[in-house]
């Protein structure tokens, strides 16, 4: 077990210090975190792979931090539908319930007018979750030894 361990520290030295600056994988990870936290199933890999090949991010740690807000995703997805409709001004939840008798058109409507609002929730939220994790992510890579070596800091 310990030489497995020292492996993978080793392993992650190397990946931290293939010329990344501590904002940069900051910025990286943050923004993978709150695309794993989409409340749409199965969209964030997709999202996260576009976004780091558009934006020249580590796809391994952008998709690693998508892994690790799984969890957070779940449990985000009713307050975000909550706060959805307090943001949009309808009460979602209880317009969904009638419409799951109701025709197939109508209940196309409703999911997809919630799925919309929910959406439009998590935005409202991500953008300044990732400013601060950015921040907070930056001020704690600097202090591993390996990246603030690194130039560009």
């Amino acid at each position: 077990m310990k030489r497995w361990s020292i492996t993978f520290e080793n392993r992650v030295r190397g990946w931290l210090s293939q010329g990344i600056s501590p904002r940069r994988l900051a910025l990286t990870l943050a923004l993978g975190f709150a695309i794993g936290c989409l409340p749409v199933i199965g969209i964030p890999t997709a999202l996260c792979l576009v976004i780091a090949l558009a934006l020249r991010l580590n796809l391994p740690a952008i998709q690693a931090a998508n892994y690790t807000a799984m969890p957070v995703q779940l449990a985000m997805i009713l307050p975000l539908v909550r706060l959805g409709g307090r943001i949009f001004g309808s009460s979602s939840l209880p317009a969904f319930a009638p419409a799951l008798h109701a025709a197939p058109l109508t209940l196309l409507l409703t999911s997809g007018n919630l799925a919309l609002h929910t959406l439009g929730a998590w935005l409202v939220l991500a953008a300044p979750s990732v400013a601060l994790l950015t921040l907070v992510l930056t001020l704690v890579l600097r202090r591993i030894p390996v990246l603030s070596t690194e130039p560009g800091n």
